[in-house]
């Protein structure tokens, strides 16, 4: 056992990437005087995009929480302090004390150097030794470059800029005289140890001379695995994965995307397993209640996806001058089509949305001046040669807009498959920030609400909108008879800049054509 002074670790609201500036605070995860491990998530909040879950840098005790619950913060506000033990009293010196920052951002002491420590708490090697961790986070950046999640930029595995931007803050954070002393704490388990062994080393005393290292502490029965990635912990908890039961074969002990990709491939059943936390469980509660007033109207604050929403349209309705044309169509061929496609590809569901979005992709490439957009500050209009295709899901959280991207090299079958991944991201929250951004065109079927039709707000920058209404029984007149149809309204919302009202109505024309007789799109395969 040893005895340890405090020393206070700032960490403020990362950057969260894609341009956001600010999230709001749905749920800690943790309170003050709980012990946090490096890499532990310790609150969840919402963007202008997704839900996020962020992990803390520093092992050691709460000492503030710097934000409750529903509380707006911007990048680089204070978010939570964490007190780490430090030998002796002697406050450590910042790059010592910088655990869990921008792994090999190179503010901190080289590798391999007295004092040098890396980000999860442990000193780094000397050439020709064992692998470093800062080997270990280079190969993690590596290997999640292949992957997709909410990974938090500038946190852990940074690059360029956001790393340097938050080593100036920490710096600012940690400045001569904010250390604390006088608390004393036990270091019980590997976690502290390592949080002593990263602040302590190297660590000058007052005559100058580096003080001696503490002794290691002796490991405990258990201690939180070390897991650089996001990704890799979100996967674990998708699958009740258990990291703690994990071999890490990772340099420096990391758990690796594989190691857990090996233990859901030898346990199926683990998603009821030991790994389904506390914290999954904590997803699930619901948003505290805005402020009531006994003798006045409830007042909502327009912040998160909300505000977000609020923005966008504002702006498309101010700056777009939009025109909206509809048509009523026969969807009785578009249907059959469906079943004989499911019938094709048994197993393979294949909704009316894919149908919808191959037919705008093809109608795309034929009227492409609608994926497009304005460049208002150059007046200029920018035509994509991509198709980016966006599709409006409704969420607990409100509307979002899911991306699929490069649609036009997808057949009926890929896109299908990927509008319903991309549905149940956005619906559980856990759509990455990317794939809510950069669409060229919008396909919006508010059909299943029940309505027949509506003049859509374009989803800007974007220049056009293409909505469905639901599809009912009416007579309609097929070879000069009377005859109960399957039918539906189409409604295309178009920014009237980028083109007429003739090729926005040959679009409509062209898609309303193929609803009604789908052997037409063999013409454009």
């Amino acid at each position: 056992m040893t005895t340890a002074t405090l020393q206070e670790q700032l960490f403020r609201l990362p950057d969260l990437g894609e341009g956001l500036a600010e999230a709001e605070i749905i749920e800690w995860k943790v309170a003050v005087g709980d012990t946090v491990t490096i890499d532990q998530i310790v609150v969840e909040v919402e963007t202008a995009k997704a839900a996020v879950e962020v992990p803390v840098p520093y092992a050691g005790t709460v000492l503030r929480l710097h934000a409750e619950a529903g509380t707006a913060l911007a990048v680089g506000e204070p978010l939570i302090t964490v007190g780490a033990p430090a030998s002796g009293g002697v406050a450590a010196s910042e790059g010592a004390g910088r655990v869990g920052g921008a792994v090999g951002s190179g503010g901190g002491p080289r590798p391999g150097a007295p004092g040098a420590g890396t980000a999860d708490g442990t000193s780094g090697t000397a050439p020709g030794g064992p692998v470093s961790v800062d080997a270990a986070a280079e190969r993690y950046r590596e290997e999640e470059q292949a992957g997709s999640g909410n990974v938090l930029i500038g946190y852990g595995t940074g690059h360029g800029p956001a790393t340097s931007r938050r080593r100036r803050r920490r710096a600012a954070a940690v400045a001569p005289g904010e250390a604390t002393g006088g608390a004393s704490t036990s270091s019980t388990g590997a976690a502290a140890a390592d949080a002593e062994a990263q602040i302590g080393a190297g660590t000058p005393a007052h005559d100058g001379h580096p003080a001696p290292a503490p002794a290691p502490a002796p490991a405990g029965p258990s201690h939180a695995p070390r897991v650089i990635s996001p990704l890799v912990r979100r996967m674990a908890r998708d699958h009740g994965v258990d990291l703690a039961g994990l071999a890490p074969s990772g340099p420096a002990g990391v758990v690796l995307r594989r190691d857990v990709e090996q233990a859901i491939a030898l346990a199926p059943q683990a998603a009821t397993g030991p790994g389904v936390t506390a914290d999954a469980t904590a997803q699930q509660a619901p948003a505290p209640e805005a402020p009531r007033s006994p003798d006045g109207p409830e007042r909502i604050p327009l912040r998160g996806i909300r505000g977000a929403i609020a923005n966008k349209l504002s702006r498309s309705r101010t700056e777009i001058p939009d025109a909206t044309t509809w048509v009523d169509v026969d969807a009785t061929g578009l249907l059959q089509a469906k079943k004989a496609l499911e019938a094709a590809e048994p197993g393979r569901r294949i909704g009316l949305l894919a149908l919808l979005a191959r037919i705008c992709v093809a109608g795309l490439s034929r009227y492409p001046e609608l994926n497009s957009t304005v460049d208002t500050e150059r007046r200029e209009i920018v035509r994509f040669s991509e198709v980016h295709l966006g599709f409006a899901a409704q969420t607990e959280r409100g509307l979002v807009v899911p991306v699929v991207r490069d649609a036009q090299h997808m057949t009926t079958v890929q896109l299908a498959a990927e509008l319903t991944r991309l549905t149940d991201l956005a619906r559980n929250g856990s759509l990455p920030p990317d794939r809510l951004t950069g669409g060229t065109f919008t396909l919006n079927n508010y059909g299943v609400f029940g309505v027949d039709g509506s003049t859509p707000i374009i989803n800007h920058p974007e220049a056009a909108l293409l909505g469905a209404g639901r599809i009912v029984d009416k007579p309609w007149v097929v070879d000069g008879a009377l005859a109960v149809r399957k039918v539906m309204q189409l409604s295309l919302s178009f920014d009237h800049r980028v083109c007429d009202g003739g090729v926005a109505g040959g679009f409509l024309r062209y898609v309303a054509d193929c609803v009604e007789r789908p052997v037409i799109l063999l013409a454009d395969i």
